[in-house]
C-alpha cells in the first residue's frame, strides 16, 4: 500500500509522520515550490499534543513553542473574570504548547524527513483532481506554470490541502464558497516582554466593540528578553475580503475599537501597534459535509471540516483525523473499506465541533458575562456568575472538543 497525501501543512506532515511509524509508504506533495514560513500563531490542545508526543516531539516542540500555562478571561474593562490552569499544570499527561504555525510546520516537516526520507516531500506540484476504480487511485499535477508533470499512482490519495481543496471541489462542485459569520479578524505578533505568568492564553471582551486573544509563542527572541506574543482581534462587521491567510491589515480599520483598553498588566492599544505586521482575513467554516471518502479518496483536516478558528481547534481535529485515519488503514487491508470507517469515526466528532463553535465556543464565558452586565463594569465576578457556572461553561466546550480530562484518560 502507498498513500499519496496532498498538501504538506499540518495535517498532510502529521499524517505521514504516524503512517511512516505504522510502516504503511506514502509521498507526500505540496504545490508551493518552497515551504515557507506564513502564518501566525497556534496551540496545541492536550489531545493533539497527546499524538503529537507519541510521535516522540514533545522535546522538538517544548524547544521552540511556550509551554501554556493558564486560561484567563478579562472583560474590556480589563477586570478578571476567570482562570485555570492548562496542560500539565491543569493535571494532563501531555503539556499544552502555544507556537508559530512555522514552527509547528518545520518540526513535523524535519521529523518527517528524518525518518522518510527527503524524497517523500515533493514540492512545486500541484494536485488537479483524481480518478480512482477498485483497484488504484490516480492523481494528475501540474507544476507553478500550469505545466502537466506526470500522474502519481497509489493505493489511496488524501486531500490535506485546506479549506481551499482542488479534491473537496472535485467531490462537491456546486457547494459554493466559504460561509462568513459576520466577523472579521485581525491577527498579528508582536515582539514584548513577558506579562501575566508570560505563558498565559488571555481572552478580553466580546465582540462588541471587539474580543481578543493574546498568548505567547515563543520566548526570549532578544537581549531584552521578549517573547513573539500571538494576539487576534474579532470585531462584527458585514463587509469583509476573501479570505487570504497573507493579507495585510490596517490599524485605523480595527485598533479605534480598543483605544481606552488600558490595563495595569498591558497597554493594549501600544501592544497592538508594536506588531512586526497585521494580517486581515474574515472567519468562515462551512457546513458538515455527509462523507469525506469516495472510493480510494478522502478528505482531511481543513479540506474535510473547515471551521472557525476558535479554541485552537481546526489543527488539533485534523491531527486527531490523522490518527484515526492511520489506524484505519492499519486495521483493514481493504483501503476503501478503511476510509469508510475513518470517516465513520472522524465525520460526527467534528461536525459536532463545527457548529459548537458557531453557537457555543470556548469564549463564552466571556458572552455570558457580557450578557449578564449589559457590558459595563462589575463591583465583584461572584454578584454576576459563580465559579461554578465558569467551570460548567469551559468543560463543556473541552467536552466538545474532545479534551476533557476523563475523555483522554479513558479513551472513549
Amino acid at each position: 500500500m502507498e498513500v499519496l497525501i496532498i498538501g504538506a501543512g499540518i495535517g498532510g506532515l502529521t499524517l505521514g509522520l504516524m503512517l511512516h511509524r505504522a510502516g504503511i509508504a506514502c509521498r507526500i506533495f505540496e504545490a508551493a515550490p518552497e515551504l515557507k514560513a506564513v502564518g501566525v500563531g497556534i496551540n496545541i490542545l492536550p489531545h493533539a499534543s497527546r499524538e503529537l508526543c507519541a510521535l516522540g516531539l514533545e522535546q522538538a516542540l517544548a524547544k521552540v513553542a511556550v509551554t501554556t500555562r493558564e486560561y484567563c478571561f478579562y472583560n474590556r474593562f480589563g477586570q478578571f473574570i476567570y482562570s485555570e490552569p492548562a496542560g500539565r499544570f491543569a493535571g494532563y499527561d501531555v503539556p499544552q504548547f502555544s507556537i508559530h504555525r512555522s514552527d509547528l510546520q518545520m518540526v513535523l516537516l524535519n521529523a518527517f524527513i528524518e525518518r522518510a526520507g527527503a524524497d517523500k516531500v515533493i514540492t512545486g506540484w500541484r494536485c488537479t483532481r483524481v480518478e480512482h476504480d477498485e483497484f488504484e487511485a490516480i492523481a494528475h499535477f501540474e507544476d507553478v506554470t500550469g505545466k502537466l508533470l506526470s500522474p502519481q499512482r497509489g493505493s489511496v490519495v488524501v486531500s490535506a490541502e485546506g479549506i481551499h481543496s482542488v479534491l473537496r471541489k472535485q467531490l462537491y462542485p456546486n457547494e459554493g464558497p466559504p460561509k462568513y459569520s459576520g466577523i472579521n479578524m485581525w491577527r498579528g505578533i508582536t515582539r514584548w516582554k513577558p506579562f501575566l505568568s508570560g505563558a498565559s492564553m488571555i481572552r478580553i471582551g466580546w465582540h462588541h466593540p471587539a474580543k481578543l486573544l493574546i498568548y505567547p509563542i515563543r520566548s526570549n527572541v532578544d537581549a531584552e528578553g521578549r517573547q513573539l506574543v500571538n494576539w487576534v482581534c474579532d470585531i462584527e462587521t458585514p463587509q469583509y475580503y476573501a479570505r487570504d491567510w497573507n493579507r495585510r491589515g490596517k490599524l485605523e480599520d480595527f485598533l479605534p475599537a480598543m483605544a481606552d483598553w488600558h490595563f495595569d498588566w498591558l497597554d493594549v492599544p501600544k501592544f497592538i501597534s508594536s506588531a512586526d505586521a497585521i494580517l486581515e482575513y474574515p472567519m468562515v467554516d462551512q457546513d458538515p459535509l455527509p462523507r469525506w471518502s469516495f472510493g480510494r479518496l478522502t478528505l482531511l483536516g481543513d479540506a474535510a471540516h473547515p471551521m472557525y478558528p476558535r479554541g485552537a481547534n481546526g489543527a488539533a481535529q485534523a491531527i486527531l483525523d490523522c490518527r484515526a485515519l492511520s489506524d484505519a488503514l492499519v486495521a483493514d487491508v481493504d483501503a476503501i473499506a478503511a476510509l469508510k470507517a475513518y470517516q465513520v469515526k472522524r465525520l460526527p466528532a467534528t461536525s459536532e465541533v463545527v457548529l459548537a463553535n458557531r453557537k457555543a465556543p470556548p469564549d463564552a464565558i466571556l458572552h455570558e458575562v457580557y450578557r449578564r452586565t449589559g457590558d459595563k463594569p462589575f463591583k465583584s465576578i461572584d454578584d454576576v456568575i459563580s465559579r461554578e457556572e465558569l467551570m460548567a461553561l469551559s468543560e463543556s466546550y473541552k467536552r466538545i472538543a474532545g479534551y476533557d480530562k476523563e475523555r483522554l484518560k479513558t479513551g472513549i
